[in-house]
């Protein structure tokens, strides 16, 4: 290997082992921002459907952290022979948990929709005569201030309590909410989505199946996907929510590398088994 060549994978895998830090740092922000959510939308104890409603985010991120880092050891960081029926089950198995908790997290995600579209007419004078109640304002996802004497005056007339929390919104306040949780839930769809594209790749490619063609299809339908995500990345962007922003680019960035090291593996295989022939 030459110097030039082992410099440019020395800054390649430091670059991909950053951008894995900083994906595992998000789960610590997520779970600040909704710790932060919970404080205005808790009515005292959180049932399962409620814990996974306000903790969407951070399960999400976190078992697409570990899916991440198993994709990454079985596509980069152990070779064929190391492979055993025992790792690879136990690899399984630990992958097979995360995507749990992955549709455990979308599940969360509808649930937010469906509480978000749960709302019925309160006029001003009722919102204002809730002040003492520790009520809060909705903004937008994830964003509340508490309701004043001062703030409620400047409410205006039309107003919708959220289902039976604390929580009351305005309009348009409650419009962006809305479209803010359905990027929520598509991306999180399209995420699982390509994610079983990748598990399909691997097995195949575990077990010598994975043709050229079966990989230049597979690639195209995460085209569009990746499209999807990208289009929610910058939606997010647009509406100044930068840690859906920041994270969504790190995870469209993150899996550039896995799809590098899929392909890195297909070519290996079939040189290998070329030299095999060979010989």
């Amino acid at each position: 290997m030459s110097k030039a060549h082992a410099t440019s994978v020395h800054w390649f895998s430091l670059v991909k082992y950053l951008t894995y830090g900083l994906l595992l740092a998000n789960v610590y922000l997520f779970l600040q921002e909704e710790l932060g959510s919970l404080a205005h939308t808790s009515t005292g104890s959180l049932s399962l459907t409620d814990f996974v409603q306000v903790f969407a985010q951070t399960i999400d991120t976190a078992a697409w952290v570990i899916l991440l880092l198993l994709f990454e050891l079985e596509t980069s960081i152990l070779d064929d022979e190391q492979l055993t029926p025992g790792i690879t089950r136990l690899i399984h198995g630990t992958r097979l948990v995360c995507g749990a908790a992955i549709v455990w997290a979308f599940l969360g995600y509808g649930a937010e929709l469906t509480t978000l579209y749960s709302t019925y007419a309160l006029d001003a004078w009722d919102a204002c005569s809730h002040v003492a109640e520790q009520w809060s304002i909705l903004l937008r996802l994830d964003d509340y201030e508490p309701l004043t004497a001062t703030n409620c005056a400047s409410l205006g007339d039309t107003l919708a309590r959220v289902s039976d929390y604390r929580v009351v919104a305005q309009p348009e306040g409650l419009r962006i909410t809305r479209q803010l949780a359905w990027a929520d839930f598509i991306n999180s769809g399209t995420w699982i989505l390509v994610v079983l594209l990748l598990e399909i790749e691997v097995r195949l490619q575990e077990s010598g199946r994975l043709s050229n063609t079966l990989m230049r299809g597979a690639l195209k339908v995460k085209y569009l996907l990746y499209g999807i995500l990208f289009a929610a990345a910058v939606y997010w962007g647009f509406e100044g929510k930068f840690l859906d922003f920041w994270d969504a680019s790190l995870w469209l960035f993150a899996f550039i590398f896995i799809e590098l090291n899929i392909f890195d593996w297909q070519q290996s295989s079939e040189a290998s088994l070329i030299n095999q022939t060979a010989s």
